[in-house]
Order: structure tokens, then C-alpha cells, then sequence
């Protein structure tokens, strides 16, 4: 499977990736601010249902 045609979640994943591994950031910070960005979308798709 091309990333061309793959799932809009997975596009945003590698786009992702590829900006944190560029700014050589520490992977547990990383982490960190992943489970921060997780919450707040949650709480964001909570709010629409």
C-alpha cells in the first residue's frame, strides 16, 4: 500500500512521526505530549457526540 492511498490516520501518523523524529526530541517527551494531545481531542469528539 502507497501512503498516497492510504487512510487519512495514517498519513497524519507518518506526517507526525516524521516532524517529532526531525527536532530530535526526547522520545519520553514526546510521549508526554502525545497523551496531552490525546485528552484534549477527546474531550473535543465527547463534546460533539
Amino acid at each position: 500500500m502507497s501512503l498516497e492511498s492510504a487512510p487519512e490516520e495514517v498519513k497524519l501518523a507518518v506526517d507526525l512521526i516524521m516532524l517529532l523524529e526531525e527536532n530530535n526530541l526526547d522520545p519520553h517527551t514526546v510521549l508526554a505530549a502525545l497523551a496531552i494531545v490525546q485528552k484534549d481531542f477527546e474531550k473535543k469528539v465527547a463534546r460533539q457526540d
